[in-house]
């Protein structure tokens, strides 16, 4: 039997949805392979969803894939009001992420409040990276621009000035931590580009 939801819930629910549609207008840092246009979080959320869903079947990992997808299609939602941060920029992290739980409250506050403590603790639960399902959901989350910026000759790396060496450093301990295999295929593709020039030659 289908459970019928109060109207005054699916009202709730399309206004949340109607809501999230702003991400479609954030605009992130890396650009789509072979486009001018930077690319926008909600293409971002949804090609690394059906990574993870790819990924963890291929590896069969034992994981609640579930609520990976569910992590990844949430975890910049706060992005609506606080906008994307450059992953190289060297402060104001905390801050940042203080702003994203206030967003995430604001915007799963639209929602019934069982769906909204629901969205919440999922994005707590990312933040934190400390379940299976959080450090599996970041190594795909991090490597996503990698792949990217591989396929567009460096892109945003070049564009910025950032070396390999900052690269591997940043995005190493959270892919290698969530998946060794997906890091394994990663060193020797970040090598490759390192050696066309893909990256700056020092830090700017």
């Amino acid at each position: 039997m289908t459970h019928q939801l109060p109207s005054g819930e699916v009202g709730q629910i399309i206004q949340f949805v109607l809501e999230i549609e702003k991400l479609k207008g954030v605009l992130r840092k890396v650009r789509p392979i072979g486009k001018a246009r930077y690319e926008n979080t909600a293409e971002h959320s949804w090609q690394i969803a059906l990574f993870a869903i790819s990924l963890a079947d291929g590896l069969n990992l034992k994981i609640d894939l579930n609520r990976v997808v569910a992590m990844l299609l949430v975890h910049d939602l706060g992005e609506i009001d606080a906008g994307d941060k450059f992953v190289f920029a060297h402060e104001g992290w905390e801050e940042r992420k203080a702003e994203e739980l206030k967003a995430m409250e604001r915007i799963c506050g639209l929602t019934p409040e069982k769906t909204r403590d629901f969205l919440v603790s999922l994005w707590k639960e990312f933040d934190a990276g400390e379940s299976d399902e959080a450090r599996f959901a970041k190594a795909v989350d991090r490597c996503m621009p990698v792949l990217l910026n591989l396929n567009n000759n460096g892109g945003s790396w070049v564009e910025n000035g950032v070396s390999y060496e900052q690269v591997v450093n940043r995005v190493r301990p959270e892919i290698e931590g969530g998946c060794p295999e997906l890091w394994e295929y990663m060193k020797p593709q970040l090598e490759a580009g390192r050696h066309k020039g893909f990256f700056a030659a020092s830090a700017l």
